[in-house]
């Protein structure tokens, strides 16, 4: 990927006075709660920078890019998801990917959306539409991935994400994505948050170890749920609370979960990148039909310019390099 430099000096000064971008992957409740908390503030400005995004395309494809990077810590070893949003709305949709390696790359499939009036809220409908959600799964040795599609509203991103894995994955899961935008349209703070509800048998060995009858499970899940519930509502705009200076991920889990008795086990990078490189998209013209390479050579452009439409990367490539 060619990194797109952020020139707003404003706002590289805001940004470096912030925690640094990091996942926190925690659990509670004795185990039988697994979940991630994800500042994102300069991961969000890196794609909107990448793609050249106005408020409300970065707003879109941050929220899906976000979400994507909370899946990171669901993965078993090494995997690649792709995440795709079919809709029926003007945006048409988008495609965001997340890999275990602790990279996230995306794009929409219209980048310029038209909005006739101003917005009164961030419901996505009018520009998503009601359409469907796909995840496809490879692992390291897999020859085809895994898919699952199921039907959502198209209203909110981070609810997208909540009814897949309710109706793909069989898992209560929970979804909290947040971008804040300053009076100058700057994105000066963005968050995101998950958490799973595990199996009784799937929590630690003083809970579940003993435990085979779901009669006993369903006995407590009920109110965990509750509980959990309840205190994930609780929690205030993530991508406001990013964008005060004073405010601490630590803090932000152990304030919210404090009666679940919270433990933070892993801290990590997840980066906006791409893996593309001129060298790729060389071999690729290296192996087109000879006529169409003579063509290119005798009627140009000189240099081919190639857009990677995953993060917006421009190669420019002579035509003496074929």
């Amino acid at each position: 990927m060619i990194k797109a430099e952020i020139n707003d000096l404003e706002l590289k000064n805001h940004l470096a006075s912030l925690e640094e971008d990091k996942m926190r992957m925690f659990i509670m409740a004795d185990g039988r709660v697994r979940g991630a908390l994800f500042h994102g503030s300069r991961f969000v400005n890196q794609l909107r920078a990448q793609h050249n995004l106005g408020i409300l395309e970065t707003y879109i494809l941050g929220q899906a890019s976000l979400c994507a990077a909370l899946t990171i810590p669901m993965m078993k070893d090494m995997e690649h998801t792709v995440i795709k949003y079919e809709g029926s709305g003007p945006l048409d949709g988008y495609s965001v990917e997340a890999d275990s390696t602790g990279y996230v790359r995306g794009y929409l499939y219209n980048d310029k959306i038209p909005v006739k009036k101003a917005l009164e809220n961030w419901n996505l409908t009018p520009f998503l539409g009601p359409g469907n959600i796909t995840f496809s799964r490879v692992h390291q040795d897999d020859k085809y991935p895994q898919s699952s599609t199921v039907d959502v509203d198209g209203d909110n991103i981070a609810k997208d994400f909540a009814t897949y894995f309710a109706q793909s994955e069989q898992i209560n899961t929970a979804f909290n994505s947040s971008i804040q935008f300053d009076n100058k349209g700057r994105v000066v703070g963005a968050g995101a948050m998950y958490l799973q509800i595990m199996p009784v048998t799937g929590g630690t060995a003083k809970v579940g170890s003993q435990v085979d009858s779901h009669q006993e499970e369903d006995f407590d899940m009920e109110e965990l749920l509750n509980k959990v519930e309840n205190a994930f509502k609780a929690c205030p705009s993530l991508g406001l609370l990013y964008s005060e200076k004073e405010v601490d991920s630590e803090d932000i889990i152990l304030g919210l979960f404090r009666e679940f008795n919270p433990t933070i086990t892993l801290q990590r990078d997840i980066i906006y990148d791409c893996k593309c490189n001129e060298e790729y998209y060389l071999n690729y013209l290296k192996h087109l039909p000879k006529d169409q390479i003579e063509d290119m050579k005798k009627n140009g452009p000189d240099p081919l310019e190639i857009t990677c439409r995953n993060c917006g990367s421009i190669y420019k490539i002579p035509l003496s390099k074929i």
